[in-house]
This record gives C-alpha cells, structure tokens and sequence, in this order.
C-alpha cells in the first residue's frame, strides 16, 4: 500500500528530512546490488564461458544451429543481447508507463529484481552442450534488470531537488561499482585458485555466475524496505484508474496493463511536444550503445582478439571497477561546476579515442589492455551517472517512470545496435573482432554531434522543471 510523502517545497522538490536521506541511502543500496550483473555476468564471465560452449558444440562446418538458423559461435552472445534489447523496445516503455500508473514502483522493483536474480541464479546450470538455456537465461536476466532500473531511476526525481541530482545520481553510480568490485574480488580468488578448492575452472565461472544472482537479491531487500511509494502522474489524478473502473493509485491487473500500454502511446506522441527531450534521447541511445557495447564484449575482445586470459581480463575489470568509483564522483564534481552538456561531451572524446586506439593493440599485451581499461574507467561511471540526472530534468512532472522507460532501452548492458553490429561483424569477418570493434565508432560521433546541438536549458524549461545553476 502507498504511503503519503512527507510535504514537498515549492516547485516540486523533495524535502531534505532525515528520512529522506535514509531513503537516499536505500536508493543507492539498489546500484550496490544489481552492478554485480553488469560487472560479473556481462563484462567477465557470460560472453567467454557462452562462446566456448557454444564453439564445443559447433558442427562440422564450425557454426551452431539456434531454431535453424545457422550461424558463427562467436556470433551467439551478441545476438542474445540484441534480443533481449528488441524485447526491452517493447516491454520498457510500457513498464515505465504502468509503474507511473498504478503507482507501486517499490513493489514493481522488487518483483523484477528477483526474476532477473533467479535468473542469473540458473546460470549455475549451464554446462555441456547447454549453450541456449545460458542464451534464454541471459535474455530473460537482462529484460528483468533494464526493466528494475527503470522503476529505480524513476525515484531519482522524488529523492533530488534540480541542483542535487549530479550529485545523488554520481553517488548511485559510484556505490554500484563499490558493489561490483567488491564481490569480483572474491569471485577472482576463486577462479585463480579453483584447483584449490577442488573445483573444474568452469565449475568455477558457474558458482561465480550464480553468486551474482545471491548478491542481487540479498542486497534488493534494503531498497524494498526503505523506499517509499509516491502518488504521481495517472494515478494521483485519478484519469487513467478511474477510466478502467479503478481507485485512483489502486489500478490491479489486466486493466492497469492495457491502461499502462494506452499510456505509453500517449507518451511516444506527447514527445513531439518536448522535441529538445527527444533529441537528447536519440543523442543517449547512440552514444550509449557504444558504451554498453564495450562493457558487454569487452571480455570477449581480450579473448578472442588479444589472446588473454581470463585472469588478465578479470583483473582488468577489477581495476575498472575501483578506478570507475572515484571516475564517477570525480565527473560529477566537474558537471556541478562546468555542467553535465560539457563534461559528458569531453568524455565521449575519450570513448572515441579508446575505441579508435583498441583494434591496433599488440596481441598478448596486458599491459596495453590495462592503459586502456584505465581511460576507460575515468569516463565510465561519470558519463552515464551525469546522463542519467541530466535527462531526469527534461522529464516532465509526473512521467518519470514512462520517460525513464524510454531512456532505459539503451542504458546498462542492454545495447541493440552496438550488439547487433558486433554481431553483423562477427558473422561476416569469421570473428574478426578488431574490425568490429572499430565499428563502434560511428555511435560516439553521431551521438556526441546530436548531444552538442541539444539546447539543454530551453529543453528543461519546455518540460516545466527548474533549471540547475549549470547544465
């Protein structure tokens, strides 16, 4: 049941009592729990162990076969994100608008984090020749996290006045990678010393798969407890739950979702009103795709194209991992006092050199590889955290969780057209990962030229919120 909110200061902004900045702890706690997702199963683990199995149990011709169709290995992984990103296209948005309307984003969030952490708990029993239950495991684990992030996000608003969201959603981000480093470590120690725990190395990578999917819902129990619902948007007014015969907030069932889909058409049209929001949205989605396509293959990349192994690229991501904590709150004190529009726009020059600079690295170079993940963790955490407060104002009142949805499409780990042309790549070179790779440049530069020409002030004002001192 939906609590009441304490009262809120003019012009919207949450207020600052103890029990909110409890409730902004809770909120961080969530980044702390679902990072290990992105950090263990996407960057280390899933994408080398899912390729070798699928490589094991490739035919004659060296290609698998996934409901007839024919294909490269290799090409496996990336194909199964880009359909888990289809998915999302789809159930997102619609996610967004339905948690927007009934108004119970505590009990949404929950209920996604757990599929998606049984999910990743499954992976434990993936082994032999079961390359396509790790494969529908990994959609449904990943669709089930980009949805909870969407409900998660959608708090930012309720829990920043303008001015404080670069700094609250740099924090989030900075907790998440804490997370994620944290349990890698022990995850390391058990893939470098499996033989002494009486372990097979890929009995390893599967209790580390799985000990993902524990933390996430060990640590989703903080959130669930702290976090408060909100009355917003369709369900304060009482328009869309009176409309399907429902108490306003109280929409259940079969009619929240059709009302829920009714409202995101309404949404995708309303965004003609807000054209500057929109653009800045296109700007994310290609910019980020990039990002999350370096994250996702990143592992895959040292494997296949560097020859390294995979205690070197663990290490890597390791270091990525605590380097990105301070990245993400070095990026956030730049954007409170240059602006997020300009300290986002320095680091993807940074994202297009490193993706410039990969394919040309020497093979079995670790050192090479760690300058590299090095640059990569400055920007890493900074860019999307600054990304996701500086969208949360161009979000207007009351559509947080509909818009987030929409936002959300490309955010972690759920790239489309970075994964989709990987996988294109993959298919048509035999596995040329350095040709692939290089591909990826085309999603910085055209999102970076659509994020310069976003008119970030004028966008704000269009959405009805106040404008932060710098953006």
């Amino acid at each position: 049941m939906s609590t009441s909110p304490p009262a809120r200061p003019a012009g919207g902004a949450p207020d600052t009592t103890a029990e909110l900045r409890r409730e902004r702890r809770a909120w961080y706690v969530y980044d702390w729990a679902n990072s290990v997702f992105f950090t263990s199963i996407i960057s280390v683990f899933l994408g080398p162990y899912l390729t070798s199995l699928a490589e094991a149990g490739a035919g004659p011709d060296g290609r698998i076969s996934v409901l007839g169709w024919a294909m490269d290995p290799t090409a496996l992984y990336p194909y199964a994100t880009s359909l888990s990103v289809l998915l999302q296209l789809v159930l997102l948005p619609a996610v967004g608008a339905l948690a927007d309307y009934t108004g119970r984003k505590r009990e949404m969030l929950g209920l996604l984090a757990y599929i998606g952490a049984f999910a990743t708990m499954g992976l434990y029993f993936v082994a032999g020749s079961g390359y396509l239950l790790g494969a529908a495991l990994f959609v449904v684990a990943n669709l089930a996290v980009g949805a909870s992030v969407v409900v998660y996000n959608s708090f930012l608003p309720d829990l920043a006045t303008a001015d404080e969201r670069d700094a609250v959603s740099s924090r989030g981000w900075a907790t998440g990678y804490l997370g994620g480093a944290l349990l890698l470590t022990a995850q390391l120690v058990l893939y470098l010393f499996h033989d002494a725990f009486g372990l097979e190395e890929g009995h390893a990578v599967r209790i580390c798969m799985a000990s993902a999917g524990v933390w996430w819902a060990v640590f989703t129990v903080v959130p669930l407890t702290r976090l408060r619902n909100r009355r917003g948007g369709a369900a304060s007014a009482g328009g869309g739950a009176a409309a399907a015969g429902a108490a306003p907030g109280r929409a259940t069932g079969a009619r929240a979702v059709l009302a829920s889909f009714g409202q995101l058409a309404r949404t995708v049209r309303g965004l003609r009103a807000y054209p500057r929001t929109l653009l800045f949205l296109v700007a994310y989605i290609l910019f980020n795709d990039g990002i999350q396509t370096v994250i996702g293959f990143s592992a895959t990349f040292a494997d296949q194209a560097l020859g390294l192994g995979q205690e070197v690229q663990i290490g890597a991501i390791l270091m990525v991992q605590f380097v990105a904590f301070g990245g993400a709150l070095l990026l956030g004190a730049i954007g409170r006092r240059v602006g997020a529009k300009r300290t986002i726009l320095g680091s993807l020059v940074v994202w297009i050199a490193v993706v410039a600079v990969a394919p040309v690295l020497q093979a079995g170079s670790a050192v090479q590889f760690f300058v590299l993940a090095f640059a990569i963790a400055i920007v890493l955490g900074g860019t999307q955290a600054l990304s996701r407060s500086l969208f949360s104002h161009l979000i207007p009142p009351g559509k947080e969780a509909e818009y987030f949805g929409l936002y959300e499409i490309s955010d972690k780990g759920s790239a489309f057209l970075g994964s989709l042309a990987i996988g294109v790549a993959l298919d048509a070179t035999g596995g040329d990962y350095r040709l692939a790779i290089l591909s990826l440049v085309v999603f910085f530069v055209a999102g970076a030229a659509l994020l310069a020409a976003v008119d970030i002030p004028r966008a704000i004002r269009e959405a009805g919120n106040r404008a932060p001192a710098h953006v």
